[in-house]
């Protein structure tokens, strides 16, 4: 969220005043792969899959020890419509044209109502076999079944069988190239994202391994996931925009490494009062996400760097003005966590 709620921007205004080269890698870094390959913004979104995998351990979990299965279905259902009307809203409401159901939130809300079903009514080696039958039939389509009116299938982009399905039979707003990145068919791969977080739940409430182990074991695993990845990437590219299975490995490894590395850091070693900022944001994310979509903040920024100010501080002006909006929604952010006002589905 830290990087979301304007962090990417605040890096891209400083590479365009001042073009070290630092700045230049962290901006190069903060875009996104144009198709193939994986650079650092690939895996924020894949990261949020993977926590919503492990919250579906601890809160799912919990409630059908303490109520069943009957109202946790009840609550997995509720949940993911809140999500999808709030992902509706931020889509421009009964404004759009059509209706999108295809989106960052709109795939959040499928990921999190299957696995949350599928956690439910499967076990352990249920959701692993899951897992696989959905990434190698992803893979064994894309890369052997012809695509209607394109033949052969390739992996470049339009020439695939989630670009064709989502331009041709996806419901709703499109992008501009007739597909989205959000698309239909990549939704099922994202899923395993999403069990990734799962496996990584239940690993964390395994209590025959201290939680030091646990850490490293996690940084270990996730290393193997990723290098696993880029091994099968060499037939299978890691591409983001249809989500191929090496991706899912290559993004879920990162995000083990990390989940590993902050586990050790601040539930191992105890170092915790540097991420205080961290834990007002994360408690508020969906809020945070809204806010930052929703309003222009150069209308609020403006009043305060704008004019004299505004030419004074140039070339640094926008740099200013999305560090002071930064600044208002972590205040924001504080403020909502410190009188517990959560926004949850």
């Amino acid at each position: 969220m830290f990087w979301i709620m304007g962090a990417d921007e605040f890096v891209e205004s400083l590479g365009k005043a001042n073009h070290v080269g630092i700045v230049g890698f962290l901006r190069y870094e903060l875009e996104h792969s144009e198709w193939e390959g994986f650079r650092f913004y690939d895996l924020i979104f894949p990261l949020f899959l993977f926590m919503v995998g492990i919250s579906t351990v601890l809160s799912v979990g919990k409630l059908l020890e303490r109520e069943g299965k009957w109202t946790a279905h009840k609550r997995i259902l509720r949940r993911f419509a809140l999500l999808w009307i709030w992902a509706f809203i931020l889509d421009g409401g009964f404004a759009q044209a059509q209706v999108s159901f295809a989106g960052v939130l709109q795939r959040i809300s499928y990921c999190y109502l299957i696995t949350s079903l599928l956690y439910c009514h499967l076990r352990l080696r249920g959701l692993v076999t899951v897992c696989l039958v959905i990434l190698a039939g992803y893979w064994a389509l894309l890369s052997f079944v012809p695509v209607p009116d394109i033949g052969q299938p390739t992996f470049e982009m339009h020439k695939n069988w989630s670009n064709y399905l989502d331009k041709h039979y996806l419901p709703g707003n499109r992008e501009a190239r007739g597909w989205r990145n959000e698309g239909m068919l990549s939704t099922l791969p994202a899923i395993c994202t999403c069990l990734l977080g799962v496996f990584a739940g239940l690993f964390l409430n395994d209590d025959s391994r201290t939680p030091k182990k646990k850490a490293y074991w996690l940084m270990v695993i996730g290393c193997m996931l990723a290098g696993l990845g880029f091994l099968w990437g060499m037939q299978l590219p890691v591409i983001k925009r249809i989500w191929t299975s090496s991706y899912v490995l290559v993004s879920g490894g990162y995000s083990c490494v990390l989940l590993g590395l902050f586990y050790l850091v601040v539930d191992v070693w105890g170092y915790r009062r540097w991420a205080t900022p961290f834990v007002w944001i994360g408690s508020n994310a969906l809020a945070m996400y809204l806010i930052g979509n929703l309003i222009q903040y150069k209308y609020l920024t403006g009043r305060v760097v704008g004019g004299g100010i505004q030419t004074w501080l140039s070339p640094y002006d926008a740099v200013a003005q999305i560090a002071l909006w930064m600044c208002m929604l972590t205040l924001l952010a504080r403020f909502l966590y410190k009188r517990n006002i959560l926004l949850r589905v």
